[in-house]
């Protein structure tokens, strides 16, 4: 079961690598288009202006469309066979679902509590999704829709039809399948959706109520999750999904960047949901001092070769918000020292927003700087350096506590020695193999490791790590090997392992389904 969870927050991860470009190029035209920062450039009549607003339009491409842009991406992830016709049947049934709630609602509105006479948007609980005027489901009836056709075509995609129906065989197939499961689906969301708009609308009320605690426990439990893969399910709703504010902080926060800019109201007065998106600030400050620690408790003849480990991983983290490799590091060898980053990133963010920062700060620096400290310095200058301060004090409480516990407890951290372990006839064969074949691609080793193509049975993969879900985990080579070939780490949870690759892991993923015939 934890598997199947794991895959799905590990589909889920699939759209959300577009985001961050996007936002970039919102954020930047906003500021650009601003005549605080550009003077007379800034005019409206010109043309840098208006070749800025043309940017500003396509860089909101994605926040427009995130349930249909979620809809078609997930079978990306979840489908085992044909991605492609997976995607496309998804999409057709996903709009034939939207129009058969815009029919209904039209019809027989009044019976389901919908006053469908209302313009799309505000409170009215309704919006556009490619043109169709249907109930407002954000991305969590695009994510359902899309499971449930990904199941359908999983399931159904090789059935054999009698030869005189065999034009309806594969996609068709699914697609009939799906047309008639949409039915039912778009009656169940006329019944159910608008109390839960109602009750969604109550929790956000009940979240800006707890306040700093709220932030805590959101923060603190979006980074002890990471491990699982799980963490998804705790910021996907808040960032991307309507639990904070309508329509999510993300495309809420870039909504009103422009307002927001030219007020001298406090930031947290005109956004106070924007404390449920600080998460990204542990990625930032955090990440230095964990791994100055690494560095400084590391043997003096490992040091070279721990400072290469660490520079480009700290980079990742800082730069982009991707902190697995980083992580990992240190989370096989010491776990307990991963639930400390999680409690000191959790206060970090608490009391951070306690002092009035607030914005969309979920990923890394290049996020951060585009989508707020640019926009905001005019007005809100001090938010960026109370932000600031608070990071750089915690980069150093991170620094002093890694230190002192590993230090204290002698753990085992990249550089302080090898792991201590006995090995398996399997890991010597694995490693035996890769030296005789240096050659042999990590794709190809990998699979090795994994206990040969018979012994894997789904393939997928997130931002950083590889999921594997093999038939027998016995016949898996030892984490040492795995290491050996140059991952961070191995997360074994029963038939479900992840292999911690780092970004290239989609590429590796790719490689694998080639030598596997996915």
């Amino acid at each position: 079961m934890l598997s199947q969870i794991q895959r799905f927050g590990g589909a889920m991860f699939t759209p959300v690598l577009l985001f961050p470009f996007a936002g970039i190029i919102v954020g930047l035209s906003i500021v650009l288009k601003n005549p605080d920062f550009m003077g007379s450039l800034a005019d409206t009549n010109s043309t840098f202006f208006q070749l800025m607003k043309i940017l500003e339009e396509g860089g909101w491409t994605i926040f427009r469309n995130m349930p249909l842009i979620f809809a078609i991406a997930l079978p990306i992830g979840l489908a085992q066979k044909a991605h492609a016709r997976a995607c496309l049947v998804v999409f057709l049934s996903y709009l034939t679902y939207n129009y058969f709630i815009a029919a209904m609602a039209t019809v027989w509105g009044s019976d389901f509590g919908v006053d469908f006479s209302q313009a799309p948007g505000g409170v009215s609980g309704l919006t556009l999704i490619s043109g169709i005027k249907t109930l407002d489901t954000s991305i969590v009836g695009a994510i359902l829709i899309a499971s449930l056709v990904t199941y359908l075509h999983n399931r159904f995609f090789d059935t054999k039809l009698p030869d005189y129906l065999g034009i309806f065989q594969g996609t068709a197939f699914i697609a009939i399948l799906a047309f008639f499961a949409m039915l039912p689906c778009a009656w169940a969301t006329l019944m159910i959706w608008p109390k839960v708009q109602a009750a969604i609308s109550s929790l956000q009320g009940l979240m800006l109520a707890s306040g700093t605690l709220g932030v805590w426990l959101y923060t603190f439990l979006e980074r002890v999750l990471i491990p699982t893969g799980l963490h998804h399910f705790i910021y996907g709703p808040f960032i991307f999904g309507p639990v904070a504010v309508e329509n999510g902080i993300m495309m809420n926060w870039a909504q009103h960047i422009q307002e927001f800019s030219q007020s001298t109201l406090p930031l947290k007065t005109l956004f106070p949901s924007g404390g449920f998106a600080l998460h990204g600030n542990s990625k930032l400050f955090g990440s230095i001092g964990i791994a100055l620690a690494i560095y400084i408790t590391a043997d003096e003849e490992n040091k070279s070769k721990i400072a290469g480990l660490l520079i480009p991983a700290t980079l990742t983290s800082i730069l982009v918000g991707i902190t697995e490799p980083l992580e990992f590091t240190f989370l096989f060898v010491a776990p307990f020292l991963f639930v400390i980053h999680a409690i000191l990133a959790a206060t970090m963010s608490a009391i951070m927003y306690s002092l009035g920062v607030v914005g969309n700060m979920g990923g890394g620096l290049i996020e951060i700087v585009s989508q707020n400290w640019l926009p905001m310095y005019n007005h809100h200058a001090y938010v960026m350096l109370t932000q600031i301060s608070v990071g750089l004090c915690f980069t150093v409480i991170y620094f002093f506590l890694f230190k002192m516990l590993i230090i204290r407890f002698d753990l085992k951290t990249p550089g302080r020695n090898s792991e201590a372990k006995l090995y398996k006839k399997s890991d010597y064969k694995t490693k035996a193999s890769r030296d005789t074949h240096p050659a042999g691609s990590l794709a190809s080793r990998l699979i090795e490791a994994l206990g040969g193509e018979r012994n894997i049975e789904q393939l997928n993969n997130c931002a950083t790590r590889l999921r594997v879900t093999v038939i027998d985990p016995m016949q898996i080579v030892g984490d040492q090997i795995f290491t050996d070939m140059g991952v961070h780490g191995v997360v074994r949870n029963g038939k479900a392992i992840q292999i911690i690759i780092g970004l290239s892991v989609p590429q590796v993923r790719e490689e694998c389904e080639g030598l596997l015939h996915i």
